[in-house]
């Protein structure tokens, strides 16, 4: 009846971790260093917007014993290569398809 937060002891502002992401994209697709990082627009924030994000898994640390297997930096590149190996689910959320699916199995209930 427990609830755990599970994180990686990591904390990280959000544009550090979009030039990580943009690092690891052009080095994956042979792309040239910092070609990505152009692509980076910056917005006006919306009210109460967050500039960075963290999780306190310590409960879960202490009381279960758990600990994170990957270090931040090479999970972030192994869900970097699943999604360029799984670019047919990637289309598919972008496409909406995913949405037919939930309304299949959910509407009217």
């Amino acid at each position: 009846g427990e609830t755990y937060n599970i994180g990686g002891n990591n904390e990280w502002k959000n544009i550090e971790l979009i030039k990580m992401l943009c690092s690891i994209m052009d080095r994956k697709l042979n792309r040239e260093a910092g070609s990505s990082g152009k692509l980076i627009t910056f917005i006006q924030d919306r009210p109460g917007h967050d500039l960075r994000y963290s999780i306190d898994s310590s409960k879960l640390q202490k009381e279960l014993g758990w600990s994170p297997v990957h270090d931040f930096g090479s999970g972030l590149e192994k869900t970097v290569d699943w999604y360029l190996k799984n670019t047919g689910w990637l289309e598919r959320v972008i496409s909406g398809d995913y949405e037919k699916y939930y309304e299949s199995m959910y509407s009217g209930r």
